[in-house]
């Protein structure tokens, strides 16, 4: 292949280092390293997503980052305790009170960063 990579991660932007840094470890738990001004939220294994300062970020309209979970309910459980918002949807991925939606595609729910982007947590597929 012309491509010869050692291995491959995903990055989104963030408009406050520090509020995500903060986030990202002590509301949602990740090791978080910090690279010379951008950070890496470690995922597990050799895993992990760069996050990166733009002044100009504007948050995504999809989902950036997935957590696989045993039980959705219990993740949006300790995540509310710790502050966070769920977000409601109607249609295909209409959600109930807590955000947690269920259909064909599985059970998740969706919450923001501090800098918009769109997070989930989902009902891991083992």
């Amino acid at each position: 292949t012309m491509l010869a990579y050692k291995k491959t991660y995903g990055s989104f932007s963030v408009d406050d280092m520090q509020k995500a840094k903060d986030f990202y470890a002590n509301i949602i738990g990740l090791e978080v390293a910090d690279r010379n001004g951008v950070a890496e939220l470690m995922l597990g294994g050799d895993n992990h997503v760069m996050i990166y300062p733009k002044p100009n970020h504007v948050p995504a309209t999809y989902t950036v980052l997935n957590f696989s979970v045993d039980d959705v309910e219990k993740a949006v459980d300790e995540l509310i305790t710790k502050g966070v918002r769920f977000e409601q949807y109607e249609g295909d991925i209409k959600t109930d009170a807590k955000g947690i939606c269920r259909n064909d595609w599985g059970v998740m729910a969706w919450f923001k960063d501090p800098a918009g982007n769109i997070l989930s947590v989902v009902k891991s597929m083992k």
